[in-house]
């Protein structure tokens, strides 16, 4: 398969190249970085897209015109955003358009195990770790951990999980995220790191997923790549890649 990447001179990106140049079944034909022609990628199978919210959409435009399916990793995709991915796919479309904003396996399946245990214990809190340089907190993962929780103890009819804390050090505790407390560590030498803890008298479950570098990330960007040929229109996430699907 005859794979283009937009975005190959960024972390991912480059990631992603060499990952390509690897594979016995996937050619690498394009690495296109910034001010770069897209000419190059008009015989690709797939683009990989991890290039930048200010671009992102004008390239599943030309993907979409051309006939090529997408797997994007760029994150900024509010709901309006994915209505306009929608929108260029039409009714009938015959692309595929892969957006998702996680591609480790491993905390995909950390969120869906967590939301499967949190309607079994009385508290869950999640510490997230990430390195210094990444601008939001907490991430984007424990904000869907914590929203998944939560959907799975409501549906549960689970009581409020017990807290007495009554004075705080702003932040001490944490933020509350879906009612759920996520605790954000920044620190040099991680690149991405998770425990949710769940706890009731007397036991306690943890699961951690645990990122010790990009390449951690691949085995989820080549499975999006076989699945997005085979599946026209718009796909969110890497769940219904792995089989996964919410509630």
């Amino acid at each position: 398969m005859k794979i283009a990447v937009f975005g190959a001179c960024g972390r991912m990106g480059a990631e992603t190249c060499q990952t390509v140049n690897q594979a016995d079944d996937l050619e690498l034909i394009a690495g296109i970085d910034l001010g770069d022609s897209r000419d190059a990628a008009h015989d690709a199978d797939v683009v990989v897209d991890f290039t930048h919210p200010d671009s992102v959409m004008d390239n599943i435009q030309w993907c979409i015109d051309n006939g090529i399916s997408i797997v994007v990793g760029t994150t900024g995709f509010t709901p309006h955003r994915l209505d306009q991915v929608r929108a260029m796919l039409g009714p009938k479309a015959k692309t595929g358009v892969l957006i998702a904003p996680n591609f480790s396996i491993g905390a995909i399946l950390m969120m869906h195990f967590s939301a499967l245990a949190a309607p079994h214990f009385d508290s869950v809190e999640i510490i997230e770790s990430h390195h210094p340089g990444k601008a939001d907190a907490p991430s984007g993962t424990a904000a869907t951990t914590a929203r998944l929780v939560d959907q799975a103890r409501t549906a549960a009819a689970r009581p409020p999980m017990p807290d007495a804390t009554s004075h705080e050090v702003p932040g001490a505790r944490g933020a509350q995220i879906h009612g759920v407390r996520v605790h954000s560590l920044r620190l040099p030498g991680i690149i991405a790191q998770q425990e949710v803890r769940l706890t009731s008298p007397g036991e306690t479950l943890s699961i951690i997923c645990d990122a010790r570098s990009r390449s951690s990330f691949m085995p989820g960007v080549v499975q999006g790549i076989w699945w997005v040929t085979t599946h026209p229109g718009l796909t969110v996430g890497l769940e219904p890649v792995l089989g996964i699907h919410e509630g």
